[in-house]
């Protein structure tokens, strides 16, 4: 009966902390992304080029407005920047340029919100001194080892990734990517 009672009461205290690990695994990058904020690039309008990031550094801010979706950009894809942000694979052109751009993040965390995305919806990248626009062309679930989605492109793409299913618990088996095309160029860049 004492065991019991021990055993019982280990478990609850067990499941309470648990419970409060996971909770502050899930807020605290949330907390940190505003600290990210005053350290976003700034864009040399008249080559396009900023000094290259280190790894787990800002490049930029992505929005999804009709899906309230807001997060910092960090350069990499290493396991510390997905945990904070949305990651920028460094082996891609950075937003600001053209070809395609590579972001990922996790579903059940920044990218939860593309579950609802649709044609035609805005995303929005910002750094210190600018602001581009992107539109959704398509949405497509892909195998993880179709690389196709990397490739390079002649005009100024957006892809995002993230795994798929988004309701999926443990190592999804799919991914689910957005293709987005640029609307607008930096600030003080031509077409602008």
């Amino acid at each position: 009966m004492i065991v019991r009672r021990a055993l019982a009461s280990l478990l609850l205290v067990l499941g309470i902390v648990v419970f409060a690990v996971s909770g502050i695994a899930l807020a605290w990058p949330e907390l940190l992304q505003p600290d990210f904020t005053p350290e976003l690039p700034r864009i040399e309008t008249a080559s396009g080029t900023i000094a290259a990031p280190r790894a787990g550094q800002p490049i930029g801010v992505i929005e999804i407005p009709r899906l309230e979706l807001s997060s910092v950009v960090l350069e990499g894809e290493e396991p510390t920047a997905l945990l904070l942000g949305v990651g920028h694979l460094s082996d891609t052109p950075f937003p600001w340029q053209d070809g395609n751009s590579v972001l990922a993040a996790h579903r059940d965390t920044y990218f939860r919100p593309l579950e609802h995305i649709r044609r035609d919806d805005v995303i929005r990248f910002r750094t210190a001194d600018a602001e581009l626009e992107y539109r959704v062309l398509d949405t497509k679930i892909v195998d993880p080892t179709d690389l196709d989605v990397l490739e390079p492109t002649l005009d100024a793409t957006l892809t995002l990734i993230t795994c798929y299913p988004f309701a999926y618990i443990g190592s999804a088996p799919h991914r689910f990517i957005v293709r987005a095309e640029r609307r607008s160029a930096p600030l003080g860049t031509p077409g602008a």
